[in-house]
């Protein structure tokens, strides 16, 4: 593992071994343990998408860490635009330990790591989010004791988010259901890597139009926005076009009795969920965006500090 590009990259067993290490470092952090592992060490933060969580969650997490982070907004630096990826990448291998960025293509992310000689740690791009996942299946764990067996309904946008839960449900042995609207599905690419996956891991995907048909009998139900930064000019169409697709409690009665509802924030309620359930005793998201901060500390300590 040199990189956290795409969940598809890792293997099981590295997934399980970040939220191992995410665990260990979240009860340390409750009991006052310090650490320092990437003392000495600096993190550059490259954000053409801004993000409450991310930048708070990278920062914090390199600062309990022993190192320091470096915010870079895409008017510091000349990345993709006044200078060449390859020369970006050459030169802050020379400064800095590792590089956290939050973009909008895949290929800067992969170009980066192609042509750097240090960690490169995709903190989301319109293709995947996968420190998002992490955090997710870290959550999930908390609350239900296991993650094979058990299954994740997505119901919403075939975005970013859905791209890396089919990768990361799918390779640590969970079923995983995705309800989309047609024209707004998963890629098809990103799909049949997670079935796979799935067949070395006992898990199942299922892609489909149906809510209802994706939510019955989940565990875990996950839904997001149905406007994404850059999206703005659509929204009253994507706000016709989703609106079947809310997570209410009308759709809530078919999932199985203790499920969990995730978000990854920020939420609209009233869209995508209502707010009896968002703010109810079945959500989790406030634990999940916490644990935003502990899966990218095991993601850095592994990559920067090579644990």
């Amino acid at each position: 593992m040199k990189h956290l590009l795409s969940l598809n990259h890792l293997t099981t067993e590295e997934i399980f071994k970040i939220l191992k290490l995410a665990e260990q470092l979240k009860s340390d952090n409750y009991r006052g343990v310090t650490h320092h592992i990437l003392k000495g060490k600096t993190l550059g933060m490259i954000f053409s998408k801004s993000s409450t969580r991310t930048r708070v969650s990278f920062e914090v997490g390199m600062y309990q860490l022993g190192g320091s982070a470096l915010f870079l907004s895409s008017n510091d630096i000349q990345l993709g635009r006044g200078e060449s990826i390859y020369d970006t990448a050459h030169v802050l291998s020379r400064y800095l330990n590792g590089i956290m960025i939050r973009t909008y293509a895949q290929k800067d992310v992969d170009d980066l790591a192609e042509f750097g000689s240090i960690p490169i740690i995709n903190g989301l791009t319109d293709r995947e989010h996968p420190c998002q996942i992490l955090a997710d299946l870290q959550t999930i764990y908390e609350q239900k004791g296991k993650l094979e067996g058990l299954k994740l309904a997505y119901i919403g946008d075939g975005n970013n988010i859905a791209h890396s839960l089919l990768h990361g449900c799918s390779k640590v042995g969970m079923d995983i259901a995705i309800a989309a609207p047609k024209g707004y599905e998963c890629d098809e690419e990103i799909v049949e890597q997670a079935k796979e996956a799935a067949k070395k891991t006992g898990g199942k995907v299922l892609i489909t139009e149906d809510p209802v048909e994706a939510i019955k009998g989940a565990d875990a139900v996950y839904t997001d926005t149905w406007v994404s930064m850059g999206q703005e000019s659509e929204k009253a169409e994507r706000l016709k076009i989703f609106m079947p697709y809310q997570i209410n409690k009308e759709l809530w009665k078919y999932t199985n009795d203790g499920a969990i509802f995730l978000h990854c924030l920020p939420a609209y309620r009233g869209y995508e969920v209502t707010e009896d359930i968002i703010d109810g005793s079945m959500s989790v998201i406030f634990d999940e965006a916490e644990n935003r901060l502990h899966a990218q500390k095991a993601v850095m300590a592994i990559l920067m500090g090579n644990l």
